[in-house]
């Protein structure tokens, strides 16, 4: 007999889970299914194991510096092992919590791979057999995996992807990173402080391209500093196996050059999931870049959605996946909700962290806006001074009429919990005047918010006047 439900979402991700959170929520009958796992890559081998490793590699550079701070250790070390062993605990602790959430809610988890046999029905493969969901809405929240590019030797023993540079048994000697973007960014910043030659190859003209220009720049000037050797403007050509590991073949604009590395990690992209779901069943063509929804996250099949990853609106990032999971399902229970990207920070979780939200000066200039531009540097702020983390900025985006803020990009210590404000200041459509007028606490990193906003007109009280 089939089991029945008012939503069914395949995938458990953080949008999946989240998705089927808010049904039940809702009062809805809920069933997801996974083929893998609980938590999806984000907490198994995305976001939440790469924090662990993060901090473990912040901790031990602390350590390194703690006669900086009058604080006499030994000379730190690396156990390899008990860094390995944290990160599975935290991943551990994240899947069984997500695990209580949805049992608490009254979820139907079935672990298994499901495919459309009808717009409401599916057909899921478990382990020992086979079962039929019948469900009023079904949500595909099946992410994402490594995209596979055609360079020659791609696929050489030593190439790795994320999940193989979140689980080596021991630390190489030196790593290629092929990608600048945060992916490749973090796991050049993570294993650069932890000893190992980094070498990271952006085929664009600058690391981070899909954000503000001085993010970019930002973080190759404290990458730099860390000992990580970056190549921008550089394609990859070929990978070839050595004695001594791997060589990487690269076309700059002055020529060729090569790069030896003990292991390659491909940092290229991301690929949506969209294979063997029965979507030919439903008339559904998805393109190389996901599946076509609308602004409810609705795809050409009444009752049927996509989001997260395998969507084709939005970036790929797991908070916008879990938005967008909780704006589907109410629109499938009959509430008003639609998706807006105007406010969508992005994070990378490098040491110091970056982050940004709205316009970047670049696309403000481009949409013909007369911009005025703050940047406050965290060498000016106390905080950053006490903690020894002075690396960094704040800088706010805003158009020159009304002061509206169009966009805030942080390089620094928190970046990631200070770009907070700026996605409010946006969401709320706020001015800079606004945010001169809140009064942020002191000694804080959030001054440097302030700062900003007040450079932007000139006005900065702890910068210098020229």
């Amino acid at each position: 007999m089939a089991i029945r439900a008012d939503v069914a979402v395949i995938g458990a991700g953080p949008g999946g889970y989240v998705a089927a959170l808010r049904a039940s929520q809702l009062g809805a009958k809920v069933v997801c299914i996974d083929k893998q796992w609980v938590g999806g890559v984000c907490l198994n081998e995305g976001c939440i194991p790469t924090k662990a490793l993060l901090r473990s590699a912040e901790v031990y550079q602390l350590a390194k510096e703690a006669a900086k701070y009058g604080v006499v250790v030994d000379e730190p070390g690396i156990d390899w092992a008990k860094v390995q062993a944290r990160k599975r605990q935290v991943i551990e602790q994240e899947v069984r919590g997500v695990r209580m959430l949805l049992d608490r809610a009254g979820v139907q988890v079935l672990m298994g791979e499901a495919a459309f046999i009808r717009p409401d029905t599916l057909s899921v493969q478990l382990a020992d057999g086979k079962e039929t969901v019948v469900a009023d809405n079904v949500i595909i929240a099946t992410g994402s995996r490594t995209m596979q590019v055609p360079i020659p030797g791609l696929d050489s023993p030593g190439v790795i992807d994320h999940a193989g540079a979140l689980s080596l048994e021991k630390l190489p000697a030196s790593l290629c990173v092929i990608g600048g973007g945060a992916i490749g960014l973090e796991f050049a910043s993570l294993y650069s402080i932890l000893g190992v030659e980094v070498t990271v190859v952006e085929m664009l003209p600058r690391i981070a391209p899909l954000m503000d220009a001085s993010i970019g720049e930002g973080l190759a000037w404290s990458l730099g500093n860390q000992g990580v050797n970056i190549f921008t403007g550089t394609r990859v050509t070929s990978v070839a196996k050595t004695d001594a590991g791997l060589l990487v073949s690269m076309q700059t604009a002055d020529g060729e050059e090569q790069v030896e590395a003990e292991l390659v990690l491909s940092a290229i992209g991301r690929a949506p999931n969209v294979e063997n779901l029965g979507l030919e069943n439903l008339g559904i063509k998805p393109t190389r870049k996901g599946i076509q929804v609308d602004d409810r996250m609705r795809t050409i099949v009444p009752h049927v959605y996509a989001i997260g990853d395998v969507a084709l609106e939005g970036p790929m990032l797991a908070h916008v996946a879990s938005h967008q999971g909780v704006v589907a399902v109410e629109d499938a229970l009959g509430h008003t909700a639609r998706m807006d990207y105007t406010a969508v920070p992005s994070c990378i979780f490098t040491v110091p962290e970056a982050a940004g939200v709205g316009l970047t000066e670049e696309e403000a200039r481009a949409k013909g806006y007369d911009v005025q531009v703050g940047v406050f540097s965290l060498a000016n702020n106390g905080k950053a001074i006490t903690m020894g983390e002075t690396d960094g900025f704040v800088k706010i985006v805003s158009e020159a009429e009304y002061g509206a803020v169009l966009g805030m990009h942080a390089v620094g210590p928190h970046a990631s919990d200070l770009i907070l404000e700026g996605t409010l200041a946006l969401s709320l459509e706020s001015t800079l005047d606004e945010i001169e007028h809140t009064i942020h606490a002191h000694p804080t990193l959030g001054e440097a918010i302030a700062e900003a906003a007040l450079a932007a007109r000139g006005r900065a009280l702890h910068l210098p006047r020229r």
